[in-house]
């Protein structure tokens, strides 16, 4: 099981990359609106990333990617859902977010915020759904595929942490 908002981790279960990811200088960011289009920059980011650092293997890119782009898209399919039924959306006042990624030669990171709707899930507790059922499988399956899954929301801001161990 990997490590989660009630799991493993430094401070309050907080993962102790996340002061590495903060201090390290070549860390791809991206900061964005919560939209579907950011979609296809965060694919070429994380192809970056992995052209720049051939120690992350071929399972372990395909694993950190769908796992970055299940999270990232339920992010963006509930913030640009909401967003989207408004009238008209302030600028200032749309949903955005932020993703880090970084790969040292012990993992792959992945940190994502948003100003999204607060966020209310147990990680330790997450399951397939039926086999009928036509959603509600991304986030198990990335809980299944990292050695790290946390979340946390802090003053407004939901907060994520993803990381795949490379040994």
């Amino acid at each position: 099981m990997p490590e989660s908002a009630a799991g493993r981790g430094g401070e309050a279960g907080r993962p102790a990359v996340l002061d590495e990811l903060a201090a390290a200088p070549h860390r791809l960011v991206l900061s964005a609106a919560a939209d579907p289009e950011v979609m296809d920059l965060v694919h070429s980011m994380l192809e970056h990333l992995f052209a720049h650092h051939p120690q992350v293997t071929d399972p372990i890119r395909m694993k950190f990617e769908m796992s970055v782009i299940e999270i990232l898209g339920n992010i963006v399919e509930h913030a640009y859902a909401h967003d989207s039924a408004l009238p008209a959306v302030d600028p200032s006042e749309a949903r955005r977010f932020e993703i880090q990624l970084l790969a040292t030669d012990r993992e792959v990171v992945a940190t994502l915020s948003d100003n999204g709707m607060p966020v209310s899930l147990d990680l330790g507790d997450l399951s397939m759904p039926d086999e009928l059922a036509e959603s509600g499988r991304g986030l198990a399956l990335a809980a299944s595929a990292l050695d790290t899954l946390w979340f946390e929301r802090v003053e407004g801001r939901n907060h994520w942490c993803l990381a795949c161990n490379l040994g």
